[in-house]
């Protein structure tokens, strides 16, 4: 894990490092575009679940799916930064691998569910089906996990 040293040693690393404030502001937008991820993905799936039913899921989906992408990507950005700080310690926390790969299944899943013929047919103002009624159970799950896991980088 050595190889990745030298991150911390970058213009912006060393930013963070020497600013408490701007490190401060890079954690909140970390923590805004996961809030935003994870509110934008917990609303889609629900109502994919079934509730909300009055809601237009062929209105909501696009939506919702374009405010998560947003926020993974604020998020991943800002991951990113933060990583770059402590980044061979990172690379060794459990947690931390945990984390990713969470982000990932995520990520994947997210992709899958969009290229699906189930997309499509929520799309087209259709009933989800049940194959994406258990990729939300299982998005649900995943990004839980995600969050969990994030939260206990610190503890190890």
């Amino acid at each position: 894990m050595e190889f990745l040293a030298p991150l911390a040693e970058t213009p912006l690393a060393r930013a963070l490092i020497a600013s408490s404030t701007l490190y401060l502001l890079v954690n909140a937008a970390h923590i805004l575009g996961i809030s935003v991820l994870f509110g934008a993905i917990l609303a889609l799936d629900l109502r994919i679940l079934g509730l909300a039913r009055n809601l237009p899921l062929a209105v909501m989906a696009p939506y919702l799916s374009r405010l998560a992408g947003a926020g993974v990507l604020i998020a991943i950005a800002t991951g990113l930064c933060l990583f770059s700080v402590k980044p061979v310690e990172y690379a060794q926390n459990p947690a931390f691998l945990a984390k990713i790969g969470f982000v990932g299944l995520g990520i994947l899943n997210a992709a899958l569910v969009h290229f699906s013929q189930g997309w499509r047919a929520i799309l087209a103002d259709s009933e989800p089906r049940s194959v994406m009624r258990l990729s939300a159970w299982f998005s649900i799950t995943i990004w839980i996990a995600a969050v969990v896991a994030g939260r206990w980088i610190g503890f190890l």
